[in-house]
């Protein structure tokens, strides 16, 4: 537990985070900084701050997904139940439990809200926020889930958690695109959660290959953290992976239809993200299999009607096709194709 004023540099570090650009094209945290940047902002009511977190550990590396690359890498948390829905659910049952016999008014946050969960789980002892800014318990390494409970009541505190990362930078050596300018500093432009995720457009071709086959986030830096050898399976069984969701086949992802991406990942966090945007990352995917076979499910995107979709299977072709072949391609399509987008990456 921590009070809404234990981080007094709260704002000031946002600030400079944002001024930076990290936020890249999440315009959302520019415009809620100022209730961000305080608790009291969000309510002004608030005496006090619960933060608590829910291990979702892996039961297998990670990073054995990330070596197979004609089928995808989703990252762990993605892989079972939308963790919104499930965390609320356990919050609004302790924050009623909280209410009854404290008398207090109470609200409750998950990641959606504009609420610095981190820093807050840093200063109410859970962890520490590490190199990777991800927060990092000592008993339960970095596979974490937050969540706050806001009340008015006046609750005793614990005392914050200091940082034990030391002189490790493995967090930071293991970005495969270098999205880490200085430790403790994301920049989110280069990151694979955000590019994959949050990104709308077209990913910047400098930082595709880095991708590899993670069409949905990024667990390299977590799963990379010494202190795991702390950490347990999840033992929530509505966070448990889907089996049906492991080592799919990227040439299946690629022929998905909106009809047919909303009914695999329903319930899951990846049906937020949409099925152009999905796809685009799946044919990035392909672009770095270096597996020729795929060029046929890539080139039957060349047809799609998302020019996102369209631009990114050019660029797997091109990747895939030797160039005799690619250059009958490119005259054919060329000649029909109007975005500019996708005209940009014929070349």
């Amino acid at each position: 537990m921590t009070r809404p004023e234990a981080v007094p540099d709260l704002g000031a570090r946002l600030a400079a985070w944002l001024e930076a650009g990290h936020h890249g094209t999440m315009g959302w945290m520019v415009e809620t900084a100022e209730r961000r940047a305080s608790p009291r902002a969000l309510w002004p009511e608030v005496r006090s701050i619960v933060m608590l977190g829910m291990n979702y550990g892996p039961d297998e590396d990670p990073l054995e997904a990330v070596r197979r690359r004609t089928s995808a890498a989703v990252s762990v948390y993605a892989q079972g139940r939308d963790y919104h829905d499930v965390i609320k659910g356990r919050l609004k049952e302790l924050a009623g439990v909280l209410a009854s016999k404290g008398g207090a008014d109470v609200k409750v946050f998950v990641d959606t809200a504009p609420v610095m969960e981190k820093p807050l789980a840093e200063a109410a002892g859970l962890g520490w926020q590490g190199k990777h800014t991800v927060l990092v318990s000592r008993t339960l390494g970095n596979w974490l889930f937050l969540g706050a409970i806001f009340t008015t009541a006046e609750l005793p505190v614990d005392a914050p958690e200091r940082d034990h990362c030391g002189s490790c930078r493995r967090c930071l050596d293991a970005c495969p695109t270098n999205a880490f300018p200085a430790p403790y500093v994301l920049d989110s432009r280069r990151c694979i959660s955000y590019l994959t995720i949050e990104h709308a457009g077209t990913i910047p071709e400098d930082l595709r290959e880095g991708i590899g086959n993670r069409v949905y986030g990024c667990d390299d830096c977590l799963a990379v953290c010494p202190w795991n050898k702390f950490a347990k399976s999840a033992r929530e069984q509505k966070l448990a992976a889907r089996r049906d969701l492991a080592a799919l086949p990227l040439a299946d992802l690629a022929r998905l239809d909106d009809a047919a991406f909303r009914a695999l990942f329903a319930g899951t966090p990846i049906k937020r993200t949409g099925r152009d945007r999905f796809v685009r990352n799946v044919l990035i995917a392909i672009g770095n299999s270096g597996e020729p076979t795929l060029a046929t499910p890539a080139r039957e995107r060349l047809d799609d009607a998302s020019p996102l979709v369209r631009a990114m299977a050019v660029w797997a072709l091109r990747r895939l096709l030797p160039p005799a072949d690619l250059s009958g391609v490119r005259a054919e399509r060329l000649a029909t194709e109007t975005d500019p987008d996708v005209v940009r990456e014929w070349g």
